[in-house]
């Protein structure tokens, strides 16, 4: 088997598991996401699968190399604005992002045949932080391994347009690909192999008291699909409001921290509702009944 027929195979299986995460996130701001993930995995497959007999071309495969970075990094984009109402025109500016940092490729397909795209050192910066961004949003909670794997694939897949790198003498990079593309592959298996695991270690570990068992599985379900950046928004904003009304109960990266008399549940009803209001920002209540809330 070839080198890119292996790339396009294992970009296949990373788009599958992408196409599944759009049905397990569904209810949640996170679905704009899965299909951007679905989107790249499939370029990155095209891209792979239109060389394996043909010769290679220089500027081509960068053209192709450089759409397939730009789709790359939407993903990311896409969950930085993950909150409701705006969620959904936020997706215009990540498919215009998307559009800025490809037009290299297309400029030079268009007005320049024939030669490479030229990109400005900020857009190859910009790939990389977003690439870093998407693996720092997950690398703390249980899909870390998942998320450090596929950011080290998307590395190796965008390299030619790093900043230092050169692409002229970075192409073709079949090796790397491949190696890239299955890297991509192993961590959206074990992202898609997770939640399972998760929910049994939710059901263990959270069970003492009435507030834990309702907030805690579907906030530590929203970590994992979110990540840590709206996670921790939401747990500061209901510390926030716990504060002012005297709860004896605060929010952590790890669920519900719950203090106080354990007989006194005249606070219990107020904050499940506030709990679920910010989570009703990012999720419906389908998505709620999905994941164990007991509100």
């Amino acid at each position: 088997m070839s080198l890119t027929l292996a790339t396009c195979i294992a970009a296949l299986v990373a788009a599958v598991c992408a196409a599944i995460a759009v049905w397990r996130v569904r209810g949640s701001t996170a679905v704009p996401a899965a299909w951007w993930a679905v989107a790249a995995c499939l370029a990155l497959a095209y891209d792979a699968g239109s060389r394996v007999d043909d010769p290679f071309d220089p500027a081509r495969a960068a053209r192709m190399r450089l759409a397939v970075a730009a789709l790359a990094v939407c993903p990311a984009m896409s969950l930085l604005g993950a909150k409701r109402p705006q969620h959904g025109v936020w997706q215009l500016i990540v498919a215009s992002l998307a559009v800025v940092i490809a037009m290299p490729a297309l400029s030079a397909w268009l007005v320049r045949p024939g030669s490479l795209p030229d990109v400005h050192l900020l857009g190859r910066g910009f790939l990389a932080l977003l690439a870093v961004v998407g693996w720092m949003n997950f690398v703390a909670t249980g899909n870390g391994p998942a998320a450090t794997l596929i950011a080290a694939g998307q590395l190796a897949v965008i390299r030619p347009f790093l900043p230092g790198i050169a692409t002229d003498r970075s192409l073709p990079q079949d090796l790397l690909d491949c190696c890239g593309a299955c890297l991509i592959a192993a961590g959206a298996v074990l992202a898609a192999a997770w939640p399972l695991v998760r929910r049994r270690r939710v059901a263990v570990a959270h069970a003492a008291d009435a507030v834990s068992r309702s907030i805690d599985p579907p906030f530590l379900a929203l970590r994992e699909t979110l990540g840590a950046a709206w996670a921790l928004r939401i747990a500061e904003r209901f510390d926030s409001v716990a504060s002012d009304r005297g709860w004896p109960c605060r929010l952590t990266f790890r669920g519900a921290d719950v203090g106080g008399d354990p007989a006194d549940t005249s606070w219990h009803r107020d904050a499940l509702r506030a709990f679920k209001a910010l989570m009703n920002r990012f999720v419906d209540d389908g998505w709620l009944a999905r994941h164990g809330w007991g509100g």
